[in-house]
């Protein structure tokens, strides 16, 4: 579930995303948190840049993000050391994610699943931006 309000409008961008992500995560500030994993939902979107009258592209990755290299991103980061924020989390996500010059914006959630009995989950959703990129301007 996005929260926050649609890309702009006026920029060009293919959102692509990897939804509702599964991963033991080494996350938590708590105690009982330490030395072990916890089921965490991840989810990313991302705009890449194109042309606004283009109707059929090239058939080729070139023109576009892996999936697989967000999906190994996501993986390792999450479970290659203990995060203590779910925040945390979120920004070396994106920041891993906009190393691709190709995209412009990332959006991205970190659910913790199992925290409360009552509530489906908890977590947060953060955007960011490429620091390339100047309104009015599509990222390269």
């Amino acid at each position: 579930m996005t929260i926050l309000a649609p890309w702009p409008g006026d920029l060009p961008l293919r959102r692509l995303f990897l939804k509702d992500m599964l991963v033991d995560a080494q996350i938590g500030i708590f105690p009982h948190e330490q030395g072990v994993t916890q089921r965490v939902r991840i989810n990313v979107s991302f705009g890449v840049s194109e042309e606004r009258d283009l109707v059929e592209g090239a058939d080729e990755l070139s023109r576009t993000v892996s999936y697989e290299d967000a999906v190994l991103i996501v993986r390792k980061l999450a479970t290659a050391q203990h995060t203590k924020l779910v925040e945390t989390l979120a920004e070396r996500i994106a920041i891993e994610i906009l190393k691709d010059r190709r995209v412009c914006v990332v959006r991205v959630s970190v659910e913790k699943l199992d925290i409360f009995s009552d509530l489906d989950s908890v977590g947060v959703e953060i955007e960011r931006w490429s620091a390339e990129q100047i309104p009015g301007m599509v990222c390269l």
